[in-house]
């Protein structure tokens, strides 16, 4: 197997033009659960830990190698809520958000609330340069997305308007280490609008615009808005039965998580 341990993202991006099959590796917590099951094998890794553009961060841009244990303690509430959901210590210490656009996986713990604060991925390529996609744009189905082949993950840039209100959380199966059955984040704004995102549901992360719709603008939801409020979210998840879940189970504890979410915003 070759190995490339570019300097730069500009390097990097030379390296995977020049081989577009070759596999970027930042932590490697996803990369090397397929290794070792035999789901693949890569000929060529191209090594992103040199490169301290990826490591750099501030509140509207984060870099695709900064790691879950970073933004355990960021500024956005529930992106650290999110972040100390991430497997174990170790996990979190390796692991990177741009590993978790990368993967594109719908359980992604990260993605919900990149959805929810309508951030774009950045991304390099030697022939195209810098591109800037939609979060809507990128994830495109059950670990695809809008990446070309020669094209290296850069940043997930955030507005400067994200709402300080939010709120992050899963279900699964056990307590700790867990894979998503369901997960979201929940954000509103001091105007009263909401954002519900929404991950495991759906083939990519998924905005619950209905249920936004209806509970936007309302200061104080009486009990009856807010069972409606999950109904609806629970009628627009789109999940599917699994060995981790059933279709029924998803769909009920997407309505409850969410409002259970959205009451923790309005106390706040």
């Amino acid at each position: 197997m070759e190995f490339s341990r570019p300097g730069s993202i500009e390097e990097a991006a030379s390296v995977k033009a020049a081989d577009p099959g070759a596999q970027l590796l930042a932590g490697g917590t996803d990369l090397m659960v397929e290794v070792n099951f035999g789901l693949t094998a890569p000929e060529h890794v191209i090594g992103l830990r040199r490169i301290d553009e990826l490591a750099e961060y501030d509140d509207c841009r984060i870099g695709a190698g900064v790691t879950w244990s970073r933004l355990e303690s960021c500024s956005h509430r529930a992106l650290a809520q999110a972040a100390r959901t991430v497997g174990s210590p170790q996990i979190r210490a390796a692991g990177t958000i741009g590993g978790n656009i990368g993967t594109s996986s719908p359980a992604g713990d990260g993605l919900p609330w990149l959805a929810a604060a309508e951030a774009d991925i950045e991304v390099f390529s030697k022939s195209s340069g810098t591109r800037r996609i939609s979060w809507r744009d990128f994830f495109t189905g059950v670990k695809t997305n809008a990446l070309e082949a020669d094209e290296v993950i850069v940043a997930a840039l955030v507005p400067d308007d994200v709402p300080t209100n939010q709120e992050f959380g899963k279900v699964g199966q056990r307590s700790a280490m867990v894979i998503s059955t369901v997960s979201a984040c929940v954000m509103r704004s001091h105007d009263g609008s909401v954002r519900v995102a929404l991950g495991a549901v759906a083939p990519t992360p998924l905005r619950a615009l209905q249920a936004e719709a209806l509970v936007s603008g309302v200061p104080a939801p009486s009990e009856s808005l807010l069972e409606e409020f999950a109904r609806t979210v629970a009628a627009e998840v789109r999940p599917i039965t699994d060995h981790r879940s059933t279709e029924a189970y998803r769909r009920h504890a997407s309505g409850v998580l969410a409002r259970r979410l959205l009451e923790r915003c309005l106390a706040q």
